[in-house]
């Protein structure tokens, strides 16, 4: 992942010294999982324990090196480990396993803390969302469809429905940790030919995963089913920032985003104010999306095994993690400096020349007794009045003697409050989430 969008709490967990820290320690799990099964020696296993070398960047410098001669990364890292160890002791590391028992477990072991950092900044966004959709329960705007006015919604129940996604999100994020939080060492193809099935449920156990049937690699559905949740995520990111730069656009200004001192929204226009986070956010999306395809590609793979999944692995699973935290941390920014203009809302009802409530009129005409065919082109025809002559419909329609409605239908009709009397729903449904 490019620098611009990695954060460090998702980076450090894939680094090199990481990485092979997390290689080391189911080494010496497993070596002390078979001592306790008497095949390796107590003896052995406590040194190895003991002389088990400081995983820096030397390390990572020297294992780097020695696979210019292996041309195989795991065995370069095992040969590195067994030398700092010494002999005869050292000999015992990697004792029944394959290359896969070590790197799929660290995979999951890798993914399951990075899909925790991941739902704790979704934890944060989601707060974030509620306290917005509370605070403007009962601020009126404008409800599109097709991009074109239609009726009357509230900025509280828009921003609800952005929280109850999310969520969801954050549900779909979970149940892929809990896919991913698995554990394999049966070594080669899967059959324990050389390693007792103890091992890796005792290994499982230390570090908090769960020991799976596999082959002599862990099932890559369940990484495909980590990437959906991640490229998920970033798509009801997305659906939210497209909406706010449409609700940014000069001819609507009903939001902005934050513009912090000093900032400039173009190098050349002084006046621009630029939706430039909902941008980012969207392009990001397509970017989460892309990793997925290559997830889901990873899953078929030949017999028990090749290695057509491990290079792609080693770049969409990290990137995937650290953009997923990047896009929830920067619309949660977003969302926290985000100014709401509920005059121009208001303004933009206005420009509407109450034509929001010509489905009021239809239903009226309905109840009245028309037929609905006869009192849609009633309607049609009083809002095509409206706009042409600049009028409200409210008082196209009071005009209308074909319409016929008095002075307390019209107030019925025409009445914001009994439109909106049920928009709260939306918003009173986040107390199901707990905050």
């Amino acid at each position: 992942m490019i620098e611009r969008y990695s954060s460090p709490e998702i980076a450090e967990i894939f680094s090199d010294v990481a990485r092979f820290g997390r290689y080391l320690e189911i080494e010496l799990l497993a070596t002390e999982a078979q001592s306790r099964l008497g095949v390796v020696p107590a003896a052995a296993a406590a040194v190895c324990r003991s002389r088990a070398p400081r995983v820096d960047d030397s390390f990572v410098a020297d294992v780097t090196e020695r696979e210019r001669v292996t041309d195989h990364d795991v065995a370069a890292f095992v040969d590195v480990v067994q030398q700092r160890i010494g002999v005869p002791e050292g000999a015992w590391i990697h004792h029944g396993l394959t290359s896969s028992d070590v790197v799929d477990t660290a995979w999951c072991w890798m993914l399951r803390d990075a899909a925790t950092a991941i739902n704790n900044a979704l934890d944060g966004l989601i707060r974030e969302v509620v306290g917005l959709a509370r605070k403007h329960r009962a601020t009126t705007m404008m409800g599109r469809t097709h991009g074109m006015h239609a009726e009357l919604t509230t900025f509280g129940a828009k921003a609800a429905l952005w929280a109850l996604q999310l969520d969801r999100d954050r549900q779909r994020l979970r149940a892929a940790r809990d896919g991913i939080s698995v554990c394999k060492l049966s070594g080669a193809v899967g059959t324990y030919s050389n390693i007792d099935p103890q091992v890796e449920q005792d290994v499982a156990s230390a570090l908090g995963l769960v020991a799976v049937p596999a082959t002599q690699v862990i099932a890559r559905d369940r990484h495909a089913e980590y990437l959906w949740a991640c490229a998920s995520i970033g798509t009801t990111i997305e659906s939210i920032a497209v909406e706010l730069r449409h609700l940014q656009r000069s001819e609507v200004g009903e939001v902005r985003e934050g513009f912090k001192p000093g900032q400039k929204g173009s190098s050349a226009m002084p006046h621009k104010r630029n939706p430039i986070s909902a941008e980012t956010l969207t392009g990001l999306s397509r970017v989460l999306r892309g990793h997925l395809a290559t997830g889901m590609q990873n899953v078929a793979l030949w017999h028990e095994r090749d290695i057509s999944h491990s290079s792609a692995e080693r770049i969409v699973l990290p990137d995937a993690s650290m953009l997923a935290f990047y896009v929830v941390r920067r619309l949660t920014r977003l969302i926290a400096g985000l100014e709401v203009d509920s005059t121009r809302m208001t303004t933009n009802i206005e420009a509407g020349l109450d034509t929001v409530y010509s489905q009021s009129v239809l239903l009226a005409l309905v109840d009245a007794g028309r037929s609905r065919d006869d009192a849609y082109r009633l309607v049609q025809e009083a809002s095509a009045t409206a706009w042409s002559q600049r009028l409200p419909l409210r008082e196209v329609v009071a005009k209308d003697d074909r319409i016929g409605f008095g002075s307390e239908t019209i107030a019925h009709v025409f009445n914001e409050q009994r439109m909106l009397r049920h928009a709260h729903l939306a918003v009173d449904a986040l107390d199901g989430l707990g905050l």
